[in-house]
Order: C-alpha cells, then sequence, then structure tokens
C-alpha cells in the first residue's frame, strides 16, 4: 500500500530546521528521507511507492522533485526550510513555520504553471550571463549565506565576464542579464519581487544591457527560441548553476504541477 507522501529534505538548507520538519513528519506517518551529499533525489523520487512527493530545501531541489511529480502524475507539497523559498512564499507559505506545511496532505490542490528550457524544469526562474555568473562565483567560493562583503566580491569577479550575444526568436540581442521567469516578477536592481500569480501561463523575458541592471526589456509569451554561436551558455536555474545547450525552446507549461496546500483558516 503507497505511503500518504514521500519527502525529501536537504538538511543543509536554511537554517537548520529541516531535522525538526522531519521528525514532525514521520510522526505523522509521512515516508522521509534526509538527502546525503551524493544522493540522488529525482531517483529517491521516482522510486518512492507514495501518493504524493514533497520537498524541503532549495528551489533546485524543490524543482527536481516537482519533475518527478509531473512525470508521475502526483501531486506536490513543499516545506519551506531553504535560504530564500521564493517559491514556497510565492505560495503562500510561512517560512517562519515550516512545520504547518504538512498540513499540505489534508489541504487542497492548486495546479500552478513550470517553466521549461529545453527538457530542464525551472520553478522560479532561469538566467544566462550576470546573474548565472554570480551563481557560480557563490558555489566555486562556497558562499551561500548571504553577506554583504562576500556578494561584492562575488560580483566583482562576475563582472569579468563580457556581455552575451544570443538570439531570440531568431533576433539578435546582446546583453548583460538575460532572465526568463515562470509568471511576472516585479524586478528589482539585482532582486526579484513576489509573484501575485502562479498561473498566468506565460513565460517573461527581461535583457538588461548595463553592469547594473536598472532598466529592462521585456517582453513575455508562450515560448521563446534561444540560439547562439556558443555550444554552451552559463545559466542559473532557480538559483543553482547549470548550462543550456543551444538552440533550444525556453516555454510555459500551464498549470502542469499540482500543489498540495494547507487548509485556509477558518
Amino acid at each position: 500500500m503507497p505511503e500518504r507522501g514521500f519527502l525529501v529534505i536537504n538538511p543543509r538548507s536554511g537554517e537548520g530546521a529541516g531535522a525538526e520538519v522531519a521528525e514532525e513528519a514521520k510522526r505523522r506517518g509521512i515516508a522521509t528521507h534526509l538527502l546525503e551529499p551524493g544522493d540522488d533525489v529525482q531517483a529517491l523520487a521516482r522510486e518512492a511507492d507514495a501518493d504524493a512527493l514533497g520537498a524541503g530545501g532549495g528551489d533546485g531541489t524543490l524543482g527536481a522533485v516537482a519533475a518527478v511529480a509531473i512525470e508521475r502524475g502526483l501531486p506536490f507539497f513543499v516545506v519551506p526550510v531553504g535560504t530564500r523559498n521564493h517559491f514556497a512564499r510565492d505560495l503562500g507559505l510561512d517560512p517562519d513555520d515550516p512545520v504547518s506545511a504538512l498540513d499540505a496532505l489534508e489541504g487542497t490542490e492548486r495546479p500552478v504553471d513550470v517553466g521549461r528550457a529545453g527538457d530542464r524544469l525551472f520553478l522560479n526562474n532561469v538566467s544566462i550571463g550576470l546573474y548565472a555568473g554570480l551563481v557560480r562565483e557563490r558555489e566555486a567560493h562556497h558562499h551561500r549565506r548571504r553577506g554583504f562583503l562576500v556578494a561584492l566580491k562575488a560580483l566583482l569577479r562576475s563582472l569579468r565576464h563580457r556581455p552575451t550575444h544570443i538570439t531570440i526568436d531568431g533576433r539578435p540581442v546582446r546583453g548583460r542579464l538575460f532572465l526568463a521567469s515562470n509568471n511576472y516578477y516585479e524586478l528589482k536592481p539585482f532582486a526579484l519581487g513576489r509573484r501575485e500569480r502562479l498561473d498566468e501561463g506565460r513565460l517573461h523575458l527581461y535583457v538588461a544591457q548595463g553592469l547594473v541592471p536598472l532598466n529592462w526589456e521585456a517582453s513575455s509569451g508562450e515560448s521563446f527560441a534561444i540560439g547562439s554561436r556558443s555550444r554552451k551558455l552559463r545559466a542559473a536555474f532557480d538559483g543553482e548553476p547549470g548550462d543550456l545547450e543551444p538552440p533550444l525552446d525556453l516555454r510555459i507549461e500551464p498549470q502542469a504541477l499540482r500543489v498540495l496546500l494547507p487548509p485556509e483558516p477558518s
């Protein structure tokens, strides 16, 4: 008989609340796995005999499990124990009370959009250029915690990268930063605001030319064809480093992910 839920938690994410959540999840009869170095997150999710799949950790971990949930046609639930919890916050979950997110298995289902860059899923955004370089610098120097001096040094190193040249739907574009978001973001310099919707059914593509992204060229659509003379483009998927291999399509998959949310307060 399938478990009512299977939850993977990255105990190294956020402020260390993952172990407490794991204990409570087990008490509630939710099969739980604390990730260890070398674990294949997607293999664990594919092998789980459960009626729902859940994840707690950074948005990269969430995206990996969400992709398997879509693949298997299962609902997905989120526990906000990451550092920034962008996706969880946009779902309306409270990062200060991650245990309450386990109530989702007694709650309601809400379909939300996901983005795809080629075959790879993203919940929030995929970026090319300056921000992707900043993410790689952070990873290379093990600076995953926030701090002004750490961020400044990483930014200065990333600025050595030249502007990126790509084509968007066949049109040549040169820029320092390219960002494709799953639904509309309010953008600020080097920061993303909240998304009011996760079911708009549109990608939003933003291009910044300068070293400091104060002005953006913005467009939206259901898909964009990305090309480049480069064989690989350095990218960041939901804040995790990766590569894009052009040509490829960026596209939205409307309401593809069945998210479970805790019941509304009575």
